[in-house]
C-alpha cells in the first residue's frame, strides 16, 4: 500500500456537502482506505480571487492504485460532482489534487508530483500541516514550508460531521 495526500477544494454550493460526497466516493473505492482527515478550512480564493471563499481539506488515502490510476479515479469523482473547468483556478464544486504520492517524483503532462504549487499554497499547507506536520517536501517540513507562506487567509471551522475518523 502506498501513501498518497489529496487536497479538497469547493467553492459553489453547499461546499461542506461536496467534500463530504468525495471523501465518501474515495472511501467507496475497493483500493482505496482513508487513513487521516484534515479539519475543513475557510480560505481566500488563489490565482483567480473574483469568487467566493473555499472550503479546503486534505486526506490521506492508502491505495495499491498507481499514481495515475488515482488522477483518473479523482477526476472521475469531480465529474460525478459536476466539476466545470471555464476559468483556471475559477469556481468549482469540488477539486480534488493528488498532493503527495508516497515520495514519488513525477513530471508528465497530466500529473506533476509532489503537486507543483504545494509549497506556495497555504490552502493547502494548513491542513496537511494538521495531519502531516513532519512530511518532508522539496527537504523541508510541511510546517516548515507553511511558516514561510504564512497563514493569512485561512480559518479553521466547523469539523467534519460525518462518520469518518482517523484511523
Amino acid at each position: 500500500m502506498y501513501s498518497a495526500y489529496l487536497g479538497l477544494g469547493s467553492n459553489i454550493g453547499n461546499k461542506q456537502a461536496y467534500l463530504t460526497q468525495a471523501v465518501t466516493l474515495l472511501e467507496k473505492h475497493p483500493a482505496i482506505t482513508i487513513s487521516k482527515k484534515s479539519s475543513l478550512y475557510k480560505t481566500a480564493p488563489w490565482g483567480y480571487t473574483e469568487q467566493e471563499p473555499f472550503l479546503n481539506a486534505v486526506v490521506e488515502v492508502k491505495t495499491d492504485l498507481s499514481p495515475e490510476e488515482l488522477l483518473e479515479y479523482c477526476q472521475s469523482i469531480e465529474h460525478t460532482l459536476k466539476r466545470t473547468r471555464e476559468i483556471t483556478w475559477g469556481p468549482r464544486t469540488i477539486d480534488i489534487d493528488i498532493l503527495i504520492y508516497d515520495s514519488q517524483r513525477i513530471q508528465t503532462e497530466t500529473l506533476t508530483l509532489p503537486h507543483s504549487h504545494l509549497t506556495e499554497r497555504s490552502f493547502v499547507l494548513a491542513p496537511l500541516a494538521e495531519i502531516a506536520p513532519h512530511l518532508s517536501i522539496h527537504k523541508k517540513q510541511v510546517i516548515q514550508w507553511l511558516n514561510e507562506v504564512g497563514e493569512t487567509g485561512i480559518t479553521a471551522v466547523t469539523p467534519w460531521e460525518d462518520t469518518l475518523v482517523d484511523r
